[in-house]
């Protein structure tokens, strides 16, 4: 019974952060991105025109739960894009690693586009907490990170730039699961 009710505390906790919250308008953004290797200009203007859009952040590109996160984002791509929804991953990291994260057949697979916000401004007018660069904290590829942190946590946003879901909290595949079951409802009204 302790231990269920440490677990419900935590977990309330993690659900207490700062971000957005549903209803909210989702600040616009413009960022350079990565599909598939190559190098894009993300607008969340202008894939709001063809749809919701899923942002979600994460801490850092070739780090444990990040590519668990981006593996099931990348798994149920398709099921996305048939509910009329695109996704984007934020994250700290440089975009010469997101042009390589975002093509890796183990990750992101060609599928879901990555963006860089190197500042954390993108994360913070989202009102999540960025934390500061851990000093030897390295990728799963053994390169140093050099970069801060973003909580991961992700948002629906509706075409009419609206956060419909804010989801944090969860195990980093159940984030993605979640985002799936939101813009599924949406679709069906």
């Amino acid at each position: 019974m302790k231990r269920a009710l440490v677990a419900l505390a935590a977990l309330l906790s993690l659900q207490a952060f700062g971000a957005l919250k549903e209803g909210a308008q989702a600040p616009e953004f413009t960022a350079p991105a990565s599909m598939a290797g190559k190098e894009i200009k993300f607008s969340l203007a202008d894939a709001l025109k063809k749809g919701p859009v899923v942002v979600y952040f994460y801490p850092a590109a070739y780090t444990g739960g990040c590519n668990i996160q981006a593996h099931t984002f990348s798994e149920n791509a398709d099921k996305f894009a048939a509910a009329g929804a695109s996704i984007i991953g934020v994250s700290l990291d440089t975009i010469d690693r997101l042009n390589k994260f975002s093509a890796d057949p183990q990750y992101c697979a060609g599928k879901i586009a990555v963006a860089s916000d190197p500042d954390g401004k993108i994360a913070k007018s989202y009102e999540l907490q960025v934390r500061d660069a851990k000093p030897g904290a390295k990728t799963t590829t053994g390169e140093e990170i050099g970069h801060g942190f973003a909580e991961r946590t992700t948002f629906v946003v509706t075409q009419d730039g609206k956060v419909a879901a804010t989801i944090g909290g969860v195990a980093p595949d159940e984030n993605a699961k979640k985002a799936l079951e939101t813009v599924q409802k949406l679709k069906k009204g």
